[in-house]
């Protein structure tokens, strides 16, 4: 089958797919609309290391968003989808709970001494709406100060109730609160990364009613000299519960999260994704004053009890703790880096990197980047690699990947190049330009 019968066939799935499924995916990152529309491959049979294998059978190497940060380790790791098959043969549900919930729960807070108690749930977001619970529960207050992206529960969306565009520079520019109530207005408001003044100006006017500061340790900078600290002290002094959620940072930047590379300890730390390498996990950590709020609390879910998140969890855990993952990811990430540099330079490409190394975000300083990252992705395509806006470096991921994807990247920046000095960007794509939406600063 020719690549051409390959994307009909997977663009015609996707069709179908957005008459049956409101937005045709789960989750707005997996739109193809967000890389390529109309060409980029939307369903896959496999993944394993950092290769993927679509539903006709095309193999691509994943260098761009590897499951959304999901799977550190790559896909499939062997040692952990070998833990995740022996729990799922024994019965991986049961009126009983799974003794892997204690295990996990030693194994965290042996991570992280500062912490007493722990609550598993299954994804990111509902894991950052547990802490919130508790942190409200714990301090009978309801005002969260907050930075970042946290997910989409109405405790975060609130934020967009008095003002359409306080989410502007956290999540997607013009987010509706549709559907979230009136009644949480003003009870979920914004502050900078870096911007200590903004935060102390929240604690001033709502210090006596503040639950919490929710917060990335790090998103795609460095906290500042004394952020990190002014916003622990700040907490202390107000009363309220400092939240770090480590989803995305969590084991990727320090093993354990973030935070413990920083020396600054908070109150609650919330992870998920490569917690259990791409299998359903989350958990929130804390001091036990605050968790302990969930006995006083109704927070209870069925699918929180199966065994197989916190088996991947532990297999994880152990496999990361073995390596120096952060070190690695790191070097991968460098590398690419320098390459793209090296290779905007040759051909005076406004090129722009931000973020740290292991995560990185790849744009261009341009009115048109959009159009320009589309073309990149198409062209990349063509050569059988994933390639976005971003790319999420694993422990699969190898010097070679890497290479390859330079060598991919040298005559289509030469393209790029040529196409803004005959201003023929869109033509070039072949197709729509991708939606400039889900932008996460922090």
């Amino acid at each position: 089958m020719t690549t051409a019968d390959t994307t009909r066939t997977q663009q015609a799935l996707y069709q179908r797919a957005k008459l049956l499924i409101p937005g045709g995916t789960q989750l707005l990152s997996k739109r193809p609309e967000m890389f390529a529309p109309g060409q980029w491959p939307t369903y896959y049979r496999e993944a394993r290391g950092c290769e993927v294998i679509d539903i006709e059978g095309r193999k691509w190497l994943d260098m761009s968003i590897m499951g959304i940060g999901s799977c550190l380790l790559g896909y499939n790791d062997p040692d952990v989808t070998a833990a995740v098959t022996r729990c799922i043969q024994n019965g991986s549900m049961c009126t009983l709970n799974a003794p892997q919930e204690v295990e996990l729960a030693e194994r965290l807070l042996g991570m992280h001494p500062w912490a007493q108690q722990v609550r598993y749930a299954r994804g990111g977001g509902e894991a950052m709406a547990l802490a919130v619970r508790l942190a409200r529960a714990a301090t009978a207050r309801t005002i969260v100060a907050f930075c970042g992206y946290h997910g989409w529960h109405d405790w975060y969306l609130a934020a967009n109730l008095a003002d359409a565009d306080h989410l502007d520079g956290h999540l997607l520019p013009g987010l509706s609160p549709l559907g979230t109530p009136r009644q949480l207005v003003d009870t979920a408001l914004p502050f900078a990364y870096n911007r200590l003044d903004q935060l102390e100006a929240l604690v001033h006017r709502h210090g006596d009613r503040l639950a919490a500061v929710v917060m990335e340790p790090t998103r795609t900078l460095d906290p500042a000299p004394g952020f990190l600290e002014g916003v622990r002290a700040l907490c202390d002094r107000s009363g309220a519960v400092l939240i770090f959620d480590e989803i995305t940072s969590g084991f990727r930047l320090h093993f354990g999260g973030a935070h413990l590379k920083y020396g600054v300890m908070p109150d609650v730390a919330v992870y998920s994704k490569a917690l259990s390498n791409g299998h359903p996990m989350a958990a929130v950590i804390g001091v036990q004053g605050v968790l302990e709020a969930a006995a006083r609390s109704f927070i209870s879910s069925t699918y929180w009890t199966e065994a197989v998140g916190p088996t991947a969890a532990l297999a994880t855990i152990e496999k990361m703790s073995s390596l120096d993952l952060p070190s690695h990811v790191q070097h991968i990430g460098t590398k690419l880096r320098q390459g793209l540099t090296a290779a905007a330079a040759r051909h005076s490409l406004p090129l722009k990197l931000a973020g740290h190394a292991a995560i990185t975000s790849i744009a261009f300083d341009h009115p048109k980047n959009a159009a320009l990252g589309t073309l990149f992705t198409v062209r990349m395509l063509e050569q059988g690699i994933l390639a976005g806006s971003s790319f999420y470096a694993c422990l699969a991921h190898q010097d070679e990947h890497v290479a390859r994807y330079l060598e991919a990247a040298e005559p289509v920046y030469a393209e790029l190049a040529a196409a803004i000095a005959a201003d023929d960007i869109e033509s070039r794509i072949g197709g729509p330009v991708r939606s400039s939406g889900f932008s996460r600063l922090t």
